[in-house]
């Protein structure tokens, strides 16, 4: 009976019967009796009698024999189902998580494309990450990022396959000194971006684009180049790479060569790679060389611009090379003749040339007549009646003026040229036009200490020295009578045609007043003056007529502990004139001088009483005594001693008018 057939046509009554009545085991017999009841298989109902089950038989009863048979095919399926296991695993492939790994094609969709890596599910990639058209069939790498995602599929990656073969390319031509080719894709700051592998971006440097320094960086801007990687870091896959590099390594082989056969007078070519203030850095094909800006011409330069620009060819001569320090000095003007060569035959004493000036000093300017050709014009030869204090008032940088050659010192490359030798010279004949005692009147052009300088005419100024200014006033500078642009009036008192030198007087125009003035102020006067100037050593004062006088400190009455004079600008004071001399035009006061005076007088009459008494006293004397020799006869002792006491008081009398005189 089918097993299954009599599971489905049980009765309900037969399956709700206990489980444990069904599948009791009978109890424990004989082992005769077991192999008897085994004995007949094809006997159920006879068995079951004999050991006893009184029930009925559910399911199926197999006998012992047919057991074991079906238990070997089962085993046998098993050992089958392992073979064929153990040959679907050998047809997988070990799949480990972060490698790399080719796969093909199984199915695309909008979304995912399916790959078969042999693994025992197949994996996704994002279809975003293909670019083109995508068949299945076709093989690539894939990086292998999940075993299982949230969805248990395994989970691949095209492009991160790809940005590891990248970098391992990279790595080993960092490591191996390949070199790459790549495109320059856009500028940023300090260099430039190079697309080097397959969209890896690398980063130029502007000092690593070329030996000369870049001045146009768009210029490469999607220019193919060959690069050498310099740099890498692999922790945020930064790349540095060169093009200098490369070119360095191939002028190595070129540099020495040069500077092999280097030596001063050779004649190379070059291009002008560096322009500074100080000169022109050259190359010379792998070496550098120094063009400095005083061998570029023979001419004055200011910047090297201005002769050659960048990149310029240039064809210079080596004029110094350092070995040791591998220093070459190079010229450009020594290919050149020297423009004072010949110069005799081009320009003569006299000859009118234009120059253009090209440097101004305080005493000139220097005019460059031809390119290596200087000239100074200096600042008396700019004009014949201009007053030049800097020659910057009357030429500027730049200027192109004509001047005349005055002459020409080869010896020491020195040409003398004047700019008003063009222009008639004023000061021919001027003795004939400003003979001596001729009154003029002139505009104060300017003062100085010694004196005043009056325009006669335009650009012809004479001098009055500050002696010429006054007769009676002492004057410690112009300024204190005379301003500027003041009219003056002058008598010419001498011409120094040559020399270009007028003399001119100002208190001339009056007549000498110190003749009369001897008369006024003779020794002995007594005036009233007025204080004008407190000096340490005395007192300037004013006297009428517009003199002036000095009174020395020592001759004031009132002193100071200060050390000046007491008195003030406007003191009006009494004084007498104790000296006076003409020629020098000087007057000496004094205050004291006249109390002096008077004080003399009166010890002067006292001393002419005294002398008047004594004589009167002597004359009586002797008249007495000769009354008395008359009268009496000889003289007694009395009379003796009387006449000794008399001596003795005029005698003492005319001692002390002795000492008092």
């Amino acid at each position: 009976m089918d097993p299954s057939t009599s599971e489905s046509d049980q009765a309900p009554e037969a399956i709700s019967q206990p489980e444990t009545e069904a599948t009791t085991e009978p109890e424990a017999s004989d082992p005769e009796d077991e192999a008897q009841v085994s004995a007949d298989p094809k006997d159920p109902d006879h068995g079951a009698e004999r050991i006893g089950y009184t029930g009925d038989i559910l399911g199926e009863t197999v006998p012992l024999s047919e057991l074991n048979e079906r238990q070997e095919t089962s085993e046998a399926e098993q050992v089958r189902t392992e073979e064929l296991t153990q040959l679907i695993d050998a047809s997988l492939n070990e799949v480990v998580k972060d490698e790399i790994i080719t796969g093909q094609i199984i199915s695309v969709s909008d979304k995912d494309v399916v790959i078969d890596i042999g693994f025992k599910s197949d994996g996704i990639i994002p279809r975003n990450e293909f670019e083109g058209e995508v068949n299945p069939g076709d093989t690539l790498e894939v990086y292998v990022e999940r075993l299982e995602n949230y969805h248990g599929q395994l989970q691949l990656s095209k492009e991160r396959a790809e940005k590891v073969r990248r970098w391992e390319r990279i790595e080993r031509a960092f490591e191996n000194g390949t070199v790459l080719e790549g495109t320059i894709t856009r500028r940023i700051k300090g260099g430039m971006i190079v697309d080097l592998i397959d969209g890896l971006e690398a980063f130029l440097p502007g000092s690593q684009i070329d030996m000369r320094p870049v001045r146009d960086f768009d210029s490469y801007l999607d220019r193919k180049m060959e690069f050498k990687i310099v740099k890498i870091n692999s922790d945020n896959e930064n790349v540095v790479v060169s093009h200098k590099a490369l070119i360095e390594r191939d002028l190595a082989s070129q540099r020495e060569s040069i500077l092999s056969t280097m030596e001063a007078g050779q004649v190379l070519e070059g291009v002008a790679k560096n322009i500074t203030n100080f000169g022109v850095f050259v190359d010379l094909g792998g070496v550098d060389g120094l063009l400095h800006i005083t061998d570029l011409t023979w001419g004055r330069v200011s910047h090297p611009t201005e002769v050659v620009s960048l990149d310029e060819n240039l064809k210079v001569v080596v004029l110094d090379y350092d070995k040791d320090r591998q220093r070459i000095s190079l010229g450009l003007k020594q290919l050149q003749p020297h423009p004072w060569e010949n110069i005799e035959e081009r320009y003569k004493p006299g000859d009118v040339v234009e120059g253009k000036v090209v440097s101004i000093t305080d005493y000139g300017a220097f005019l460059e007549i031809e390119q290596g050709i200087e000239g100074l014009v200096h600042v008396s030869e700019m004009s014949w009646t201009g007053h030049i204090r800097h020659p910057s008032q009357h030429v500027s940088l730049g200027q192109v003026v004509k001047v005349s050659v005055l002459s020409i010192d080869h010896s020491t490359k020195k040409i003398s040229l004047g700019m008003k030798q063009l222009e008639t010279n004023p000061w021919e004949g001027i003795s004939m036009r400003y003979p001596p005692g001729t009154v003029l009147s002139g505009r104060v052009r300017n003062i100085t200490h010694f004196g005043v300088f009056v325009e006669i005419e335009p650009g012809i100024d004479g001098l009055v020295h500050v002696s010429d200014l006054s007769w009676t006033k002492t004057i410690r500078h112009p300024s204190e009578i005379v301003k500027k642009r003041q009219e003056l009036s002058v008598v010419v008192l001498d011409v120094d045609e040559k020399r270009q030198r007028i003399a001119l007087g100002h208190k001339q125009i009056e007549t000498n007043p110190w003749t009369n003035l001897a008369t006024v102020y003779e020794a002995g006067t007594d005036h009233q003056a007025k204080v004008v100037r407190v000096e340490r050593k005395g007192l300037t004062v004013e006297l009428p007529l517009e003199v002036e006088a000095f009174v020395p400190i020592r001759e004031l009455k009132n002193k100071s502990t200060t050390g000046f004079p007491p008195y003030q600008e406007g003191d009006e004071i009494d004084l007498r004139v104790i000296r006076l001399d003409a020629s020098q035009k000087e007057i000496v006061m004094s205050e004291t001088a006249k109390q002096r005076q008077e004080k003399a007088k009166i010890e002067q009459s006292e001393r002419e009483a005294k002398r008047a008494v004594r004589h009167e006293e002597e004359k009586a004397v002797r008249q007495h005594a000769k009354r008395e020799k008359a009268a009496s006869g000889p003289t007694t002792i009395g009379e003796l001693s009387g006449l000794e006491s008399l001596k003795k008081l005029n005698d003492e009398a005319a001692d002390t008018t002795t000492i008092e005189e």
